[in-house]
Order: structure tokens, then sequence, then C-alpha cells
């Protein structure tokens, strides 16, 4: 596989070229197709024929990437050719799968609007594309806060982080040593640890991932009492020092969690966002991969609904190399996958028999947060307030997103089957009637 970007097409163009041919495994970045756009050059998938260009030099009309039709997309939004056309040409060939299942997974189609440098989505001397961000707040330096720190610390992305616990000192030596790592992962974030929020400072984002952790033979759902009034607590002390950041909720349970944090903090729910989707899809892709005898990246699934027992995986949606994933690997062995995607947590935790996953966790909102802060477009999945989408009318539930820097940027409507339709439905329902429980329970 080869990541073609926008110098290759830099190159063509140097060359003499007229079209960039591609494999059908190779990932082409948004960038990259944005320059053929602008410079005149075909993005083709295999062999490919010359093409001269016309006497007059580069076209003098715009040159659109165009899928079959404009924009077309398969199923779960793959897109399903990426050759670039020239005004007049004709129609478009018959559709190809695209040069990587990942494309999709990392925001593929993207609107016209957006610019994207790939480069900038972290990792040791990136730069993000819509500059750096001052501070970012990880409440509760447990295993899951420290591994987001990390990631977010790590991704040059942001000027500092900061953890808060109120356990003693344990914040401030996590942050110690994490902040020794910099010269092994390459980042100069400044790391600090405190006790309250008001020490951190006003922040752009926060993530709230405090509160108890499930115990073996617990559920999410045992959990929402105790950790109702810790979230509801830290988002009210988090709003009145930083009143214009985007929350970011892990606590479990989440999707629970998520609204109530959304009406203790008196914001719009587009800055109040649950992280489960992210998590979820990963360990099915994942799990399926492993079965597959693929790379994590061929898979490609949406995880929907409740971070539970309610978890919604439309196989309609899930891939395999472009290929259906019940298709490849039957639907007996596809529906045991979702059956332990969706108790993966409680596996973790009999595993450890103390405290519960982590490293998937606390990644999993680093990612949720970096797709903010670089404004990446990626498709993601993840606990949100419904506007009618799916005939879901107000009320958090998992569904498909695109994120940007001020939150919640567009929920995006995928064709689910009918079954699919009803589950997610279902899943809503139910997490509205816990919530409601949790109201008439007076959490504050």
């Amino acid at each position: 596989m080869t990541v073609h970007g926008a110098d290759a097409v830099d190159a063509a163009q140097s060359a003499g070229r007229t079209q960039l041919v591609v494999g059908r495994s190779d990932i082409v970045t948004p960038l990259a197709r944005e320059r053929a756009r602008d410079t005149g050059i075909e993005i083709v998938v295999g062999a490919a024929a010359p093409a001269p260009r016309p006497a007059s030099g580069p076209a003098t009309g715009p040159v659109s990437t165009r899928t079959d039709p404009t924009p077309s997309t398969g199923p779960a939004g793959r897109l399903t050719s990426l050759r670039a056309f020239m005004p007049g040409e004709g129609p478009p060939p018959p559709p190809l799968f695209p040069p990587s299942p990942a494309l999709y997974r990392r925001g593929a189609p993207l609107p016209a609007h957006v610019r994207i440098d790939t480069r900038a989505v972290g990792g040791p001397g990136s730069t993000p594309t819509s500059g750096r961000v001052r501070r970012v707040t990880v409440v509760g330096a447990g295993n899951v806060g420290m591994i987001a720190a990390m990631r977010l610390a790590e991704s040059a992305a942001i000027d500092e982080v900061v953890l808060v616990d109120i356990a003693g000192q344990r914040a401030a030596g996590i942050a110690l040593d994490l902040s020794h790592s910099a010269p092994i992962l390459g980042f100069s974030t400044r790391i600090r640890g405190v006790r309250t929020l008001a020490e951190a400072g006003p922040s752009d984002y926060v993530v709230i991932t405090a509160g108890k952790a499930r115990t073996p033979g617990m559920t999410r759902s045992d959990l929402v009492g105790v950790n109702a009034g810790i979230v509801g607590s830290l988002v009210s002390d988090a709003v009145a020092v930083s009143p214009d950041a985007v929350f970011v909720i892990v606590t479990n349970p989440v999707d629970e969690m998520t609204e109530h944090a959304w009406r203790t903090s008196g914001l719009p729910t587009d800055r109040v966002i649950g992280m489960a989707g992210v998590l979820d899809s990963s360990r099915f892709e994942a799990l399926a991969a492993q079965v597959a005898g693929v790379h994590p990246r061929e898979l490609t699934a949406l995880a929907l609904g409740s971070h539970g027992d309610e978890m919604v995986i439309p196989l309609s949606q899930a891939t395999v190399a472009g290929r259906s994933v019940a298709d490849r690997l039957g639907s007996g062995t596809v529906d045991a996958l979702v059956d332990r995607a969706r108790n993966s947590g409680a596996e973790v935790v009999g595993l450890l028999e103390s405290g519960s996953a982590f490293f998937a966790p606390g990644l999993s909102a680093a990612r949720m947060v970096l797709a903010m802060v670089n404004q990446t477009g990626e498709l993601l999945t993840a606990t949100v307030s419904a506007r009618g989408q799916y005939g879901i009318d107000g009320g958090y539930v998992g569904l498909p997103v695109r994120l940007d820097r001020s939150g919640l940027a567009e929920i995006v409507e995928v064709d689910l089957t009918a079954a699919e339709l009803d589950d997610l439905q279902t899943a809503a329902r139910h997490i509205g009637d816990r919530v409601g429980a949790l109201d008439g329970a007076g959490a504050r």
C-alpha cells in the first residue's frame, strides 16, 4: 500500500504527465485530490493510457474529482471511483473500489470547502492545519485519563495538556512522568497536573473521565447513580472556568452521563459529546480483522446506538477489503463478533479482575479531541443529540458524525436496513428511559 500525497501530484505535473496512477490498495489524501483538481491531473486506479493535454495547455475550466455519480458513495459512504474528469469529457467509467477503505474512515468524500493536509493529524513534528489550541483539560488522572493525556501531548497540536484529579498529588505525578517521555515521543507540549479545575484554567476542550470504574459482575448501568453525582459536579465546575469549551464525556454509563452533563452544563448540545462509538467501532474492527486475517485498516464498521446491550453494528455498512463482512466471514461468525464487541468491556474487566479497559478508551477520547482540533473531517461515531435524523428527535444516542473545532459539525445519515434502523431507534428509546429514571431520582 502506498500513500499518495500532494507531492505525488506535483511530481506527475513536473514530469509532464497528465495522470497519476494509483493501486487499488493505495491511499490518496484529500489534499492530493484537491491538488489534482487545481492542476488538471487525472487520478486513475490501475493502468492508464496516456492522455495528452489540450494544445492550449492546462484546462481553463475547473477540474473535478468525481465519483459515479457526483459525488457517489457505496455502502457506508465509500467512494466508488477516484478518477478526475475534465469538463465536457463525458460520463465517468463504471464504479471502482477505492484505493483503501481507510479513506472512508478518515472522512472521504469531504465537503468541497474543507482543505486538509493529512500530515496534520498528529504525531511528532506534525503541524495542525488550523493552528494549535491553547489547552485541553483531562479530568481524572486514572488509567483512561493518563492514556488520553499522553496521546494528546504527543500529537503536537496542543500547547498544554492539564490533568485534574482530587487524589493528592496523583495528577502532578502522572504529568511529571509523562513529561519525561517528551524526548522519546518527540513532543514539546507542556503537561501539568493539578487538583482543581480552577487551577487548570480556561480550556478549549474538557475531557471528563473521572468516575467509579466497573468491577467484575457490574454493568455500566450499575454506575448511574454514583457517577451522575460526580459528572454533574465536575461539569458545573468546568463550565464556570471554561464556558466556551467543548466537553467530551467518557465516564460510564456514557450515554446517560453525556445527556446528564449537557443538562447540567446549560451548553448547546453541539458542545457536549460522548465517547463510545469510536471505541466500539474499533473493538469490532480489531476482532473482525483477527478472524479475517487482514490489517485492521481493511475493516470498516460503525457502532451506533448505546454503549452497552443496545449497541447496533449495522452489517449493511461493515466491509472487509471492500467486501461485505457477512459475505467474507459468514453470518454466524459475524453475529458472534458483534456480540463479543458489545461485551468487550466486560471481558476486559473480567480478565483484569481489578479495574477496567483503559488503552482503547483513552486513545478513543484523544482521537475525538484531535479530530476537532485538526478538523480532519473524518467520519466517526459519537454520542450526540439527534435532531430528527434516523427518526430520532432529541435525546443522546450513538450516531455517525463529523466534528470540527466547535464540536459537533454534522450528523451523517447513512443507509440502514429497516431492521437496523428499528434497532437504533429502540436503543434511543431505552437510553431516554434510563435518563428519565435518572432525572426522576433527582441526580445532580
